[in-house]
């Protein structure tokens, strides 16, 4: 993507095939776009599709009968650029703007970020739609945003509904809902080597704003005792580990973003920075070693 970087593969040894820029990494996706197969030895090259459609009871445990398709998406994105300004709808908004799609409400984990970095979440105070529209007119979107400067370690809610972009050279970690309805409000002006501009959807962004939504902070992650967030669709927590651990046997969905730290399961699968390890509702306690100090987030299906 025009967009990214090379950070993938730098700051988490990820495998990118050839020269150019990279956006995103979907680590887990069972979306028609892409279907991840699993890595590890016992089911090698067993795609997520195949679970769901053969063992969906014992991977979603009690939530089985909510979901035709897996409900996370989970990637790492390298925000080299600057993404648009984007919104993402809501389950209300997509009965008459994109019906072949799932809602979209997200979370990112900041694992790096520079001095130039910027996160833009949320409209400022006394923004509606007239004040947003005179902005879009003279191409200052930016005018009408809450911005702050990300650092490592941050981690931002972002329901469907909320405006939003980010640039500047952010690596981040992301859980969203599996959906790919992303409506472009603004492109920073941008246009191409022949003087086109990408096509934007104002009128569907303007139909999905939460216009009550307001500024968006971030939190820093560390220091969180309880929940990071609880929403309908995940709950998210800090986990961190120095010695040893256990995982799983909770009975419900699971899933571990390694953002630091090395070890392995009981069962001898070694973790790493920039694993995503899926955990079974079904699944029993597992027990961790570790070699370096572990942590990232703890994804639980409500």
């Amino acid at each position: 993507m025009p967009w990214g970087g090379r950070r993938i593969a730098r700051f988490l040894g990820k495998n990118l095939p050839t020269n150019e820029a990279y956006g995103e990494s979907w680590e887990v996706s069972d979306h028609a776009v892409h279907h991840s197969r699993l890595a590890n030895a016992s089911g090698f090259g067993v795609t997520l599709r195949q679970l769901m459609s053969e063992r969906k009871s014992e991977l979603l445990g009690p939530a089985a009968e909510r979901y035709g398709v897996f409900p996370w998406l989970i990637k790492i994105l390298d925000a080299s650029d600057w993404l648009s300004v984007q919104v993402h709808p809501d389950e209300k908004a997509l009965q008459t703007l994109s019906p072949r799609e799932f809602a979209k409400t997200e979370a990112w984990l900041v694992l790096d970020a520079g001095p130039s970095s910027r996160v833009y979440a949320g409209l400022k105070p006394r923004v509606g739609p007239r004040e947003l529209r005179q902005a879009l007119d003279r191409g200052a979107v930016a005018d009408c945003l809450h911005a702050f400067t990300p650092r490592a370690g941050d981690f931002v809610f972002l329901p469907a509904g909320a405006v939003h972009a980010v640039g500047g050279g952010v690596l981040l970690a992301e859980i969203q809902q599996t959906s790919d309805a992303t409506f472009r409000l603004f492109d920073w002006n941008r246009k191409d080597a022949q003087g086109r501009s990408r096509q934007l959807h104002v009128d569907e962004s303007f139909a999905s704003i939460h216009w009550d939504q307001g500024p968006i902070e971030p939190i820093r992650a560390e220091t969180m005792a309880g929940p990071l967030v609880k929403s309908p669709y995940f709950v998210i927590e800090w986990a961190s580990f120095t010695k040893s651990a256990v995982l799983g046997g909770q009975g419900v969905l699971q899933a571990w973003i390694v953002t630091a730290g090395t070890g392995r399961f009981e069962n001898g699968e070694f973790f790493m920075p920039g694993d995503v390890w899926l955990l079974p509702a079904s699944m029993g306690e597992m027990s961790l070693s570790i070699d370096k100090p572990a942590s990232g987030l703890l994804c639980t299906l409500p």
